[in-house]
């Protein structure tokens, strides 16, 4: 309980999956103008500045006495985790839409278990087993040709393997930093893993050969309401409710209302976006849901 209001850290844990959810909406709003990379670049920006502040607040410091290996981990896994796998999933997000786009993310839980598996010795269970089968069944039923009028074949067939390969990303960006994890700050940690994206992505514009053009996106004024509220909602504001639900639940409650945000995406998608809401993608929302809580707690 926080100043006297019961079930705090839930009401933070299910924020968090809201926040998240219109924060989707608007990088979707904002890639109708504005280069993925560029868009991750901002966000990127946009979040460290806030977050230096933010983890003094909370009585932290950006200087913890970590090893020199512990920062180079932690780099590493903001250069692939944000700077590569958010650059992906921005893409995705433009190719797809948010309704398929949420639909793909559910593999996320699967990755992460199985990368957990193979790096930190973990099992499988029957249970995640199943849900792995959910996921796929899931990801089958949304993405059939029958079920899609509106995204052609070729963006189809892409924007599944650059979100497949953003989850993919992502997961192992947490779990090779997840023994560190368990014994540091975690805005430290968001911090270096936000400095490592950023140094990922200024590589990335160093060497490609349209980087003017890919920045010049930022300066066109009508996307910047978009990308600036879904830079701030997204990469600031959600991922301090997160941190804050964590703290005030149970882990594991946590989880389960995190795993809501997926629900949220698809249906803002519908509301916000007019993408079309039929009854293969919510087959496919619900199974994907369903075996990612499977995954996460089975």
């Amino acid at each position: 309980m926080i100043g006297g209001i019961p079930y705090a850290g839930e009401w933070l844990a299910l924020l968090t999956a809201v926040a998240w959810a219109f924060a989707v909406i608007l990088f979707k709003k904002s890639g109708e103008t504005v280069h993925p990379v560029a868009l991750n670049l901002f966000k990127g920006v946009l979040a460290t500045i806030l977050f230096v502040p933010t983890v003094y607040l909370f009585g932290e410091t950006l200087f913890y006495p970590a090893s020199s290996g512990d920062y180079l981990l932690l780099l590493a896994s903001g250069a692939l985790g944000i700077g590569i796998a958010d650059s992906l999933f921005l893409k995705c997000l433009n190719l797809l839409g948010a309704g398929l786009t949420s639909i793909v993310n559910c593999v996320y839980a699967p990755f992460l278990i199985g990368f957990s598996v193979v790096w930190l010795g973990e099992s499988l269970t029957s249970w995640q087993i199943f849900g792995v089968a959910m996921i796929i069944g899931a990801l089958l039923i949304a993405t059939s040709r029958r079920n899609q009028r509106q995204v052609s074949r070729r963006d189809l067939a892409l924007g599944v393997t650059l979100g497949v390969l953003a989850v993919a990303g992502t997961a192992v960006g947490i779990v090779v930093i997840k023994p560190l994890l368990n014994s540091s700050p975690l805005l430290w940690v968001t911090e270096i893993r936000l400095l490592g994206g950023l140094a990922m992505l200024g590589l990335i514009l160093l060497f490609h050969p349209r980087r003017r053009a890919i920045l010049s996106t930022l300066t066109v004024t009508t996307g910047w309401k978009y990308t600036v509220s879904g830079s701030f909602v997204g990469a600031y504001l959600a991922m301090v409710l997160w941190l804050a639900g964590m703290k005030f639940t149970q882990v594991s409650v946590a989880g389960v209302l995190n795993q809501m945000s997926n629900i949220f995406i698809f249906v803002f998608a519908a509301i916000f976006l007019s993408e079309p809401l039929d009854a293969r993608r919510i087959i496919g929302i619900v199974l994907g849901v369903c075996g990612s809580l499977l995954m996460t707690f089975g």
